[in-house]
C-alpha cells in the first residue's frame, strides 16, 4: 500500500502516547501523516509534524490550509488531542472546567469545523474523534473529564448523521485504560477539599494501578487504522478486551447491578 491509495491524515495530539503510535501506525498502513503538537517538536519518520493549538480557531484553520498547502487534501483526521481532570467534581472551579472543555469538546469541534468544506468539496472524508469507556460509565473523581466523553460521544453520533449524504463519516474509537504516562495530560483539581482527600487519594492509586496493567496503545492505534478502512464504518469502536466489556455491561446490565459494579470497582462501600 502507498501513501497516494490511502491519502492524506492528520493526527491531533501525536507528539507522545497514543496520538504518536496511531500516526506512526497509520504511516504504516500507508497514508502520508501530519501531526500536531502545541510546540515545535522533531518529526518522527514519516510523519510531518506542525504546531497547533486547539483552543485557538485561528491555529487551527491556519494547521488545515498548511496541511493542505502541503499535501492538496485532507481524507482523514483523527481528533486525539485531549487532557485529563483529576478531582472531585466540587474541587474544580468553573474556569478549570471550562478550560477542560475547551481542548476536549471545543478543540473537537474546532477541528472539525475546519476540515469538514475541504472533505464536502473532495466529496469524502472519514474523522475519527478519540472518546472512551468514560463515554459510557460513569467516574469518581473524574467527573468532567468523563462528562467530555460523554458529549464527544453525541456530538459524534449526531455530527455523522449530518454530514453522511456529503460521502464523509465520523466514527468514535473508545480506548479502555491505556499505558501512558500518568502525569502525562493530566490536571489536578484547583480547589482541593479535605472531605474529599481520602476519596481522591484512593482513586488516584487505582487509576496508577489500571494505567501499569493497561493496554499498549497499540491496540488503540490498530484500531483507528480499522476504523479509518473501513469500507463501511460502525459508529463506535471499542479498542481492547475492556473497552469491549464495559460496553456490553453498560448496555445489558441492569441498573441497580451496574452501579454495585462500579462501586465495588472503585472501592466505595456498597
Amino acid at each position: 500500500m502507498n501513501a497516494a491509495r490511502k491519502g492524506i491524515a492528520l493526527v491531533t495530539g501525536a507528539s507522545s502516547g497514543i496520538g504518536l503510535v496511531t500516526a506512526q501506525a497509520l504511516a504504516q498502513a500507508g497514508y502520508r501523516v501530519f501531526g500536531t503538537s502545541r510546540k515545535v517538536v522533531p518529526s518522527p519518520a514519516g510523519i510531518t509534524m506542525l504546531v497547533c493549538d486547539v483552543t485557538d480557531e485561528a491555529s487551527v484553520k491556519s494547521l488545515v490550509d498548511e496541511v493542505v498547502r502541503q499535501a492538496g487534501r485532507i481524507d482523514l483526521v483523527v481528533n486525539n488531542a485531549g487532557v485529563g481532570l483529576l478531582g472531585g467534581a466540587e474541587e474544580s472551579s468553573i474556569s478549570q472546567v471550562q478550560r477542560l472543555f475547551d481542548v476536549n469538546v471545543f478543540g473537537v469541534a474546532r477541528v472539525v469545523n475546519a476540515v469538514l468544506p475541504i472533505m464536502r468539496a473532495q466529496k469524502g472524508g472519514r474523522i475519527i474523534n478519540m472518546s472512551s469507556i468514560l463515554g459510557l460509565i460513569p467516574s469518581p473523581f473524574n467527573a468532567f473529564y468523563a462528562s467530555t466523553k460523554h458529549a464527544i460521544e453525541g456530538y459524534t453520533e449526531s455530527l455523522d448523521h449530518e454530514v453522511r449524504g456529503s460521502g464523509i463519516r465520523v466514527v468514535l474509537v473508545q480506548p479502555g485504560v491505556t499505558r501512558t504516562a500518568f502525569e502525562e495530560n493530566l490536571t489536578r483539581a484547583d480547589s482541593p477539599m479535605a472531605t474529599y482527600a481520602d476519596g481522591r487519594a484512593r482513586s488516584e492509586g487505582l487509576m496508577r494501578k489500571w494505567v501499569e496493567a493497561g493496554d499498549d496503545p497499540q491496540v488503540v492505534a490498530d484500531t483507528v487504522v480499522r476504523a479509518a478502512t473501513a469500507t463501511k464504518p460502525n459508529l463506535r469502536y471499542p479498542a481492547g478486551k475492556q473497552s469491549s466489556q464495559v460496553s456490553m455491561l453498560r448496555r445489558y446490565l441492569p441498573r441497580g447491578v451496574f452501579d454495585k459494579i462500579m462501586r465495588k470497582f472503585n472501592e466505595f462501600p456498597a
